[in-house]
């Protein structure tokens, strides 16, 4: 079965550097198959048989001892990152696909949690909390946005990482070929 790995917060400066070549030896010798990255930024397709939480656990172990830092995973199935593309909720207003964000979150947020993501909206600004997904339309960048300050923080209560549109679909299509 075909699993879509994303780690949060490597390879953004000059620390938390994790090489994808290395990634992608460390995987693969823990038994992971079909093993592939995608940009620096810690994505990767896999296939394995194992739960989504069970990978998110021990990724983020290898990961760890390898590296000397704790890296947050989030996994996705292929046929779950499917879906996201599917519901693609924001699609007839995100023009720009570098600039729509999909977070994908561990569990659901609390909701008190997406009451206060809401408050953060400035229109053009766009948000929809789906499940353990949160879409985020940043039409004028994510540089002075609130909302994205706030999807980006550790304050959400969950484990989180986001990836722009492209990036989301392009990681699709990896796990189709």
């Amino acid at each position: 079965m075909k699993q879509i790995v994303m780690l949060r917060g490597i390879n953004l400066g000059p620390t938390r550097r994790v090489p994808m070549a290395e990634l992608r030896g460390l995987l693969t010798g823990a038994g992971y198959e079909n093993v592939r990255t995608y940009v620096q930024s810690g994505n990767v397709v896999l296939s394995s048989q194992a739960d989504p939480a069970e990978i998110e656990r021990e990724c983020a172990g290898l990961i760890s001892e390898r590296f000397g830092f704790e890296v947050p995973v989030v996994v996705r199935t292929r046929d779950e990152l499917a879906e996201v593309v599917a519901r693609n909720p924001l699609g007839d207003v995100a023009e720009d696909r570098k600039r729509y964000q999909v977070s994908f979150l561990v569990q659901e947020l609390e909701p008190e949690t997406v009451e206060r993501l809401h408050q953060l909206v400035v229109a053009p600004e766009a948000l929809v909390v789906d499940g353990r997904e949160v879409y985020a339309w940043h039409p004028e960048g994510v540089a002075r946005s609130k909302l994205w300050n706030g999807l980006a923080s550790k304050n959400l209560g969950v484990t989180s990482t986001a990836r722009n549109w492209i990036t989301v679909t392009t990681l699709l299509e990896m796990a189709d070929e």
